[in-house]
């Protein structure tokens, strides 16, 4: 099947670019066959083409869900393209699920073609950022529904907690208090980790000059990177947060040490340090906020 640059128009990420053009972007690219069950990308692994299916079936499946594949892509469509463009790892793996034929041109290859031509790529990336915009708004509109669930459910909690807290205790309700409380302190908001932009990083230097990277934090939880030593569970730990917005001297004590670094749930901070890291925290969590 031979793309045509009227079929590349019905793409999104194509619209207002002139046939002309399109037909020397088709030509950087190469065409590729590929046999039923060939992965096209895994789940996690770094963009390194952008692609589209010209031919055949791609399924697109989630790690660790089994069953029916989140989507099912005919051709002709774009495999993953935000990923691609953007460098983000991938969410999913992408599987032919008959022989098909993809059309691919590396990332650093269509770097080099947008340098070149420039009348191009200014399309080519509105377009790129009015779709991230729609799905930032549709994110948004179901992240705002997520949190009126979870609002109403800690409401709902904290009632079924009062009403056991009130009823004669047996070993069945010391154990639902015991669950609810939990739950309960995990949904609070000073639960809720941001992570650091490439463009608003932060690290902690720790008391013997090292410094490692912060991979999230919020006003009262920080996770770092795993220094050389890594400190025990429930020990006292301090360091210096280190930020765009100023330094922040940290202390606390260690709540887990895993595969995803040193979780520290931090002691108060005085005021003066507390605004430094409010202010930190909003710029990144503004990035997550459209006004």
């Amino acid at each position: 099947m031979t793309v045509r640059p009227s079929d590349l128009q019905a793409i999104p990420l194509f619209h207002g670019i002139t046939d002309a053009h399109l037909e020397e972007l088709v030509g950087a690219g190469e065409r590729l066959s590929v046999e039923s069950g060939a992965v096209l990308f895994d789940a996690g692994s770094t963009p390194t083409h952008l692609m589209l299916l010209v031919r055949g079936e791609v399924a697109l499946r989630e790690p660790g869900v089994y069953g029916e594949p989140r989507f099912r892509l005919s051709p002709i469509a774009p495999i993953g393209e935000l990923g691609a463009v953007t460098g983000l790892a991938r969410n999913t793996t992408a599987i032919t699920t008959q022989p098909s034929e993809v059309w691919r041109i590396a990332t650093t290859a269509l770097t080099q073609f947008f340098e070149s031509h420039g009348d191009v790529a200014f399309p080519f990336y509105h377009n790129l950022l009015s779709i991230v915009a729609d799905k930032v708004r549709r994110d948004g509109r179901q992240l705002e529904e997520v949190r009126a669930n979870l609002i109403r459910t800690q409401r709902a909690m904290k009632k079924l907690l009062d009403v056991v807290l009130e009823s004669e205790e047996t070993p069945l309700s010391k154990t639902v208090c015991e669950t609810l409380e939990d739950m309960i302190e995990k949904n609070r908001r000073i639960h809720y980790l941001v992570e650091p932009t490439r463009t608003l990083t932060s690290s902690v230097r720790l008391d013997g000059g090292a410094t490692v990277p912060v991979l999230e934090l919020s006003d009262g939880l920080l996770r770092i990177g795993k220094p050389a030593e890594a400190p025990r569970l429930g020990a006292e730990w301090s360091g210096v947060l280190i930020t765009p917005s100023g330094e922040v001297a940290v202390s606390g004590r260690v709540d887990a040490v895993d595969a995803h670094g040193v979780l520290i749930k931090l002691d108060m901070l005085i005021e003066a340090y507390a605004a430094v890291l409010r202010d930190y925290l909003t710029r990144v969590q503004m990035l997550d906020f459209v006004v």
